[in-house]
């Protein structure tokens, strides 16, 4: 798994995208106001409804960003990478934060302090513009998430997760990126019914499994359930 973690922080903001346009100077008032912090794995990171003090940066690791139902249910709404900002929102409002985040693996984030970032913006308006583009992006992915939820089945969640998974990829074999658990709850299932799915896929030659490993064998017929122009038997 990739990271971003050169020996000073100031070295670490030129391989974040939001804020490759500032000067080292900008880059060094970023540093005062950050800090960086390890979490280890399943540890949260911050819970839904709590009060946001600043938002954060993945180093290295793996974030989920996920809601919890009442009676227990998890529906996962994003993962976040090296690189990703996560809990940027309620930063400007003042707000909690509208879901929970946890680290699924050993996971070094950076945290930047709400109070010092809103100062910051103010003197450099490039990084506000290359902040609205980040959200304006996450604003895109989860009306994408929230389309899948309710307008596809779960077969066709599946599909697509799979196409996304294989751009790129010629048809090679690739590793499901996700324990299962974790990949049923992205896609609003439970284990059992995402391991019934793969096996029919598997059934109609679809795709092959090989342990954590998937081929897409049928790319045609993947992409039909995609788009809901074909069911599964």
């Amino acid at each position: 798994m990739k990271k971003i973690n050169p020996p000073d922080h100031v070295g670490i903001y030129s391989s974040i995208p939001l804020f490759q346009s500032l000067n080292e100077e900008q880059r060094r008032a970023l540093d005062s106001i950050s800090a960086r912090r390890s979490f280890k794995k399943g540890q949260k990171i911050f819970l839904e409804g709590e009060k946001a003090a600043g938002f954060y940066i993945v180093l290295s690791g793996r974030v989920k960003v996920f809601k919890s139902s009442a009676g227990g249910r998890e529906q996962i709404l994003r993962f976040f990478e090296p690189g990703d900002s996560f809990g940027e929102v309620p930063m400007f409002t003042g707000g909690g934060f509208p879901a929970s985040a946890e680290s699924c693996s050993e996971t070094s984030v950076l945290f930047l302090s709400r109070e010092g970032f809103v100062a910051l913006i103010r003197d450099n308006p490039s990084l506000a513009m290359n902040m609205l583009a980040v959200l304006s992006k996450r604003l895109h992915q989860l009306s994408a998430v929230i389309e899948d939820l309710s307008l596809r089945e779960i077969p066709g969640r599946l599909a697509a997760h799979l196409l996304f998974l294989d751009r790129g990829n010629d048809g090679g074999e690739m590793d499901l990126d996700l324990p299962k658990g974790e990949l049923a709850r992205l896609l609003g299932t439970i284990p059992e019914t995402l391991s019934r799915i793969l096996g029919r896929m598997v059934r109609e030659g679809l795709i092959r499994l090989k342990g954590q490993k998937i081929i897409i064998l049928d790319r045609g017929g993947v992409e039909e359930i995609a788009v809901g122009t074909r069911k599964l038997s």
